[in-house]
């Protein structure tokens, strides 16, 4: 017997194009979810100002989870739970940036903080979240109260290296996660995307083992670790796909759909609804 079901998508190379736009073929597998009873949500590494659209687009209606699981939205668009970088292991991942001549994306405040207007992939980040950046010229005033900070660079070996240094220094801290090839997203250690399906099944009264879960990074892994099956995506990278149950098309080719109707909904739809 099927328990209490339900589904939780990533966003960015998942439930949106390579363009950041939900397509048509997206937006009629989440009414499918509904008008099958499959309860449905998301989590991302965006910020929840930024998941809004997509949020929206998609009807999800339950509690969502944003910066990697580190804040929790009620289905009243408002926060549930927040989980902010330590003050101290921000300021030193900061200074670890710097070094490295790294670009630093900060995430506080329902802002999105920079100090140099012309790094890289920022029209990338305007598209993705919807909103501009505010530049600083410190972050010195939000250290406390950073819901996530990203390493942004286009050179990957300076990125890998520069990821390396932060993993030796704080990961006893720190959640770090490679959001995107050229992202590495740092949150607090309770940041993830794993306890996020976990908190998301607890609110929305499902069981882990009847859940299902797509992504296409490895910071997806930690939620294909606690559902009871997971689907990646096929631009995922080889360790990603390793670690599901199923592989679906790329994004570029409506993979999200294609997973909804050819392996969620033949799995969950019937399931019971949580209470």
């Amino acid at each position: 017997m099927i328990e209490r079901a339900l589904f939780v998508s990533d966003i960015d190379g998942t439930a949106v194009a390579p363009d950041k736009s939900l397509t048509a073929a997206a937006i009629a597998a989440a009414g499918e979810l509904r008008a099958a009873g499959v309860p449905f949500t998301v989590v991302s590494s965006r910020p929840p100002r930024g998941m809004a659209s997509v949020v929206g687009g998609l009807g999800v209606t339950l509690p969502f989870a944003a910066f990697n699981g580190g804040t929790i939205v009620g289905a009243d668009r408002k926060p549930i739970e927040a989980h902010r970088l330590p003050a101290s292991a921000a300021a030193r991942a900061l200074a670890i940036l710097a070094e490295r001549q790294i670009d630093a994306f900060v995430f506080a405040d329902d802002q999105w903080l920079l100090r140099d207007a012309s790094g890289p992939h920022q029209d990338r980040e305007r598209r993705t979240i919807g909103f501009e950046p505010t530049v600083v010229t410190s972050f010195e005033g939000v250290i406390g109260r950073i819901d996530k900070l990203t390493a942004v660079s286009d050179d990957p070996a300076a990125l890998d290296a520069c990821e390396a240094e932060l993993r030796a220094a704080l990961s006893a801290e720190v959640n770090i996660e490679r959001s995107q090839t050229y992202y590495v997203d740092l949150t607090h250690p309770d940041a993830n995307k794993g306890a996020a399906v976990r908190r998301l099944a607890a609110l929305t009264g499902a069981d882990l083992a009847s859940t299902v879960v797509i992504g296409d990074m490895t910071n997806d892994l930690p939620m294909f670790r606690v559902a009871g099956f997971a689907i990646a995506m096929g631009q995922a990278p080889p360790a990603v796909k390793a670690a599901a149950g199923a592989v679906t098309a790329s994004n570029a080719d409506d993979g999200f759909a294609k997973a909804v109707r050819e392996i969620v909904l033949p799995r969950l739809a019937g399931a019971p609804a949580p209470q």
